[in-house]
C-alpha cells in the first residue's frame, strides 16, 4: 500500500467567496500541516462546505489563492456505496490503484478485519446498518491513496450512540493508516474529541474567529477535562455559553 500521507498539504491565503451577490467567505487563511486533524465549526449555512469545496478543487475561489499537494478525497453526510455491490466489491473501488492481484486481495483482507466486518464480505449496503456502511465507506478511502481525507459532516445522520463509535472507530482506523483531515460538524462535542486543532467559523461571510489547539491525546472520554473546556470555549466563541459558566 502507498504510504505518502506525509506529503499532503493544503492552504488557503486570504481567500474570499461568493454565491452571485451572496458573500460566503471573507478573506480566510488557513494552512493544514501534514498529518493535522483540522475541525471546522461553526453557524449553519456559514460556508463550511464551501471551505471544502475550495480545499478539494472542486469550485474555485472568487479571490485568493488555494495550494494543494498530494492527492485528496471528499467523503460525503451520506456514504457514497454503490448499493448494486457487496462490501467486498465496494471496498475493491478504493484498491484499483494496487497493481497486483494478490497484494489487493491481502489489503482487502487487513481492512475487512480493521473495521471488523468478518463475515459480511458478501452482504449489500441495504443489509448493513447505518454504522457498518459507514465503516465499508471508510475502509475504502483508508484502502485508497489518497493523502488527505475531506469530510463532510460523515456521522450526522447516524443516531446519537452510533456517532459516539464511529467517532472512536475512525480515530482507530486513522492510527493504524494516518491521512490528514479536515472535518466538517455541527456537533460540538465531536469536535472537542476529535480535533487537533479546532477553527470556529463566523456568520456568513464567514471568517475565522478562533484557533483552538487541544494537545490531549486521543481517543478522549466526554468527561475528559480536555474535551470539557474545549466544548466551553467553542460554544462561548458561537454565543452559547456564557463566559464563566462552569457548566456545558
Amino acid at each position: 500500500m502507498k504510504d505518502n500521507y506525509t506529503e499532503a498539504k493544503l492552504q488557503l491565503d486570504h481567500v474570499s467567496h461568493s454565491y452571485g451577490e451572496t458573500a460566503v467567505l471573507e478573506n480566510v487563511s488557513l494552512k493544514v500541516s501534514p498529518g493535522e486533524f483540522v475541525v471546522l465549526v461553526g453557524p449553519s449555512g456559514c460556508g463550511k462546505s464551501t471551505l471544502l469545496n475550495l480545499l478539494s478543487g472542486y469550485i474555485k475561489p472568487v479571490s485568493g489563492k488555494v495550494f494543494m499537494e498530494g492527492s485528496i478525497r471528499t467523503v460525503y453526510q451520506q456514504d457514497g456505496l454503490f448499493p448494486w455491490l457487496t462490501v467486498t466489491e465496494n471496498i475493491n473501488m478504493g484498491l484499483r490503484h494496487i497493481a497486483s492481484r494478490q497484494e489487493q486481495e491481502k489489503e482487502l483482507n487487513d481492512l475487512i478485519e480493521l473495521i471488523h466486518l468478518e463475515g459480511f464480505e458478501k452482504h449489500y449496503p441495504h443489509q448493513l446498518s447505518g454504522g457498518m456502511r459507514q465503516r465499508v465507506e471508510l475502509a475504502r478511502v483508508l484502502g485508497g491513496d489518497a493523502d488527505t481525507l475531506l469530510m463532510d459532516e460523515p456521522f450526522s445522520a447516524l443516531d446519537y450512540q452510533t456517532r459516539l463509535r464511529m467517532r472512536r472507530e475512525l480515530i482507530h482506523l486513522l492510527e493504524k493508516r494516518p491521512r490528514t483531515v479536515v472535518f466538517v460538524t455541527h456537533d460540538i462535542e465531536e469536535a472537542a474529541q476529535l480535533a487537533d486543532r479546532v477553527l470556529v467559523l463566523s456568520n456568513r461571510p464567514a471568517t475565522i474567529c478562533k484557533e483552538l489547539h487541544i494537545g490531549a491525546p486521543r481517543p478522549r472520554d466526554l468527561t475528559d477535562d480536555a474535551v470539557v473546556q474545549a466544548m466551553k470555549t467553542i460554544l462561548t466563541e458561537l454565543g452559547l455559553q456564557t463566559p464563566g459558566k462552569t457548566n456545558v
